[in-house]
């Protein structure tokens, strides 16, 4: 069986974060011919079009993880009805300079929670905008704007009981997208 590794992004820096905790969740549904690598976004710098000549060496490291990749897993928190900057300037860094995208071709999708009843489902939109003009396919269904509540995660940091259903069918989506769609 064909191995799938998938580069995840998780766009908030905070230690315990919801959308990394979601991520680590998530991933543990997969199944076994899936892995996953976390991105470290954290040391990018600031993109600035100066540099593309040379670039820094964490933008070089987090280009050759993404080419490494069949797909991309983005987990995300919403800050003030849109991305976070973290998660824009990766995918600037990620796809310049112009016609040197590491994101073109990979299939992805997006997952995000936050305690809003809405879940992060503006800033999801936001980041399919995005992901197509970088020509990254992203799973449509099922969508998923998890509302954070205190039964989302166990003891051990599994999806809880009430939500896992809902996560097992998004998973199997997820993996038949990948399989589809990974060149």
């Amino acid at each position: 069986m064909q191995q799938y590794r998938i580069a995840t992004v998780v766009g908030s820096l905070r230690k315990t974060s919801l959308n990394g905790r979601l991520a680590d969740a998530v991933e543990r549904l997969a199944p076994a011919h899936f892995s996953f690598e976390r991105l470290r976004v954290d040391d990018l710098p600031l993109y600035n079009q100066d540099d593309d000549a040379t670039p820094a060496a964490s933008v070089v490291r987090m280009k050759s993880a993404v080419r490494a990749a069949q797909g991309l897993l983005f987990v995300t928190p919403e800050y003030n009805r849109s991305i976070p900057g973290v998660l824009k300037n990766a995918l600037d860094h990620g796809s310049r300079p112009y016609a040197d995208s590491a994101w073109a071709g990979l299939p992805a999708a997006i997952l995000g929670t936050s305690p809003s009843a809405i879940g992060t489902a503006l800033a999801q939109q936001h980041l399919r905008t995005i992901l197509a003009c970088l020509d990254v396919p992203v799973l449509c269904l099922p969508e998923a704007y998890i509302q954070a509540q205190q039964a989302l995660f166990d003891d051990d940091g599994n999806i809880g009981a009430g939500s896992r259903p809902f996560f097992i069918t998004w998973m199997s989506h997820y993996v038949a997208w990948i399989e589809a769609h990974a060149g």
